[in-house]
């Protein structure tokens, strides 16, 4: 944990990356309805007793929307929690199904991603 502490997060590289993918997420953020449809295709939801943050719409909206919604300017503990939902809460099975056609794993892969450019990574065998 003492490496993370010591990187610096960059807004500008952030905010290229969700340029890079500027209308399907404002398109994905305007059309989610939440109606919840998405949540029974996910099998973490179902097997975790239901627990709405396993649900495809709050992690997309918590992850990828988090960070366009703060237009990048995120910091270490943010880009954690987002670290968190996107690695810990997803598997990026591609299972989530949303009837108003939100991609919902490109957004998680593209939060993924913006995670990685800014060394923050899950680590796997870390329990």
């Amino acid at each position: 944990m003492t490496e993370q502490k010591s990187i610096e997060i960059n807004p500008k590289k952030i905010q290229t990356l969700l340029n890079d993918k500027k209308a399907q997420i404002q398109t994905a953020l305007n059309v989610c309805a939440h109606c919840t449809l998405c949540a029974e295709s996910c099998f973490l939801f179902m097997t975790r007793d239901q627990d709405p943050k396993y649900m495809p719409s709050y992690k997309f909206i918590n992850s990828i929307g988090t960070l366009y919604k703060k237009k990048g300017c995120v910091d270490l503990a943010c880009l954690n929690e987002i670290k968190d939902i996107v690695w810990k809460d997803c598997v990026l099975c591609t299972r989530c199904y949303c009837p108003m056609g939100i991609d919902i794993p490109a957004m998680i892969a593209h939060a993924r991603k913006i995670c990685r450019s800014q060394g923050v990574v899950h680590a796997f065998d870390d329990a």
